[in-house]
């Protein structure tokens, strides 16, 4: 009896996690920019690449579309030692700065990616994004709005997935929401530093100030969070969640199972190096119930009352999480995706379970390298 013990008492712990970040959800006014006019600003869009000759020309056209003066935006891109026809595309764009990243044989790429690209950079505002990512019309107006009227050092903004065609992609678009109601939260809450590296914005001014990557160099992936947290540290007021959907950028999901866990395992392992413990709390909260909630399962065997304690808490999980992601559906406009969210529940506890350990111990593939 100690499994369903523990997992109805960490049923609990959830629950009421869930319930707070709904309520911290509903709390996060939409944002508008004001009437008055603003001066513009210079910003300098930094876009790290690697193997991108799908992606990267619409991402620059979508770019250069933006309602923002032209004359006050720099793009920059920074080629992370493609193989591909990446290079030959920004070429093709003659107001695109094109960087080549030299340094070979370090863990993180993409810190160093961004850090030459800041050096590089003119703006006073940098705005960071991936290659795979494509904005609306009116995004880069309402960060610099936002920045302006909220005088923000750090911007978390919202990301979200296109629609997806396939099940591995249907599902992503659906857990991602989850993730980004969740970033939406704690930062409007001030709890803690979780962000996207494919949105979001800092002064240059800051950046230096906590020197850049400095002390988190060797890590491979947190080019976003631990930066967050390092300016978070200095300015917890001025650290700031934009929920706009102007601002919202678009991004396509992994194509399949594969892909989807390797960029799950980069994320996880992470983990380790968070400072903040209310995000280690959360973490290993989320990472035990979905355990114990396998664990019925790979018991069952011996235990057939095991399955029936599975569906139970399969049932109960669903009923403490749906207020929370049907409210962040619904600012995304995809109302529609619920309609599964109950059938996704097993892959959801089996994903959980396996990227974090795997997380942890193993190595994952990323942009064709293998990286720990």
């Amino acid at each position: 009896m100690v499994l369903p013990v523990l997992t109805i008492f960490l049923l609990f712990l959830y629950s009421l996690l869930l319930n707070w970040y709904y309520r911290s959800w509903k709390e996060i006014p939409v944002y508008t920019p004001s009437s008055a006019m603003h001066l513009p600003i210079q910003v300098s869009i930094i876009i790290p690449a690697r193997n991108e000759e799908k992606n990267i020309g619409p991402l620059l056209e979508a770019l250069q579309n933006q309602r923002y003066p032209a004359s006050f935006t720099e793009i920059i891109v920074v080629d992370d030692h493609s193989t591909d026809a990446t290079v030959t595309i920004v070429q093709e764009y003659s107001h695109i700065r094109l960087l080549s990243l030299q340094d070979e044989g370090i863990n993180s790429y993409k810190k160093k990616a961004v850090e030459t690209g800041i050096k590089a950079a003119t703006g006073e505002l940098i705005i960071t994004t991936d290659a795979d990512c494509i904005p609306g019309p009116a995004w880069l107006s309402t960060l610099v709005s936002f920045y302006q009227e909220e005088e923000a050092v750090f911007i978390a903004a919202p990301v979200a997935f296109t629609a997806g065609h396939n099940l591995p992609e249907k599902f992503q678009e659906l857990d991602f929401l989850v993730l980004q109601g969740i970033t939406a939260a704690v930062v409007h809450k001030g709890v803690q530093s979780l962000c996207n590296g494919a949105n979001m914005a800092y002064t240059r001014k800051v950046f230096d100030e906590v020197e850049g990557f400095s002390g988190i160099d060797r890590i491979a992936s947190g080019d976003d969070m631990l930066l967050m947290h390092k300016i978070r540290k200095r300015y917890p007021e001025k650290t700031r969640y934009l929920l706009s959907p102007d601002a919202i950028m678009q991004t396509a999901p992994m194509p399949d199972w594969s892909s989807f866990f390797q960029q799950r395992i980069r994320w996880a392992s992470k983990a380790t190096f968070y400072q903040e413990k209310g995000i280690t709390a959360v973490l290993l909260l989320v990472y035990l119930l979905n355990l114990c909630l396998l664990l019925f399962v790979f018991t069952a065997f011996a235990h057939p009352l095991n399955l029936a304690y599975f569906l139970g808490g399969w049932i109960l999980k669903t009923v403490v999480e749906w207020p929370f992601v049907a409210a962040v559906a619904r600012f995304y406009k995809k109302e529609k995706r619920m309609r599964a969210f109950f059938f996704f529940q097993p892959l959801h506890i089996l994903y959980t379970v396996l990227s974090g350990l795997l997380g942890q111990t193993g190595r994952y593939e990323w942009k064709g390298r293998k990286v720990k």
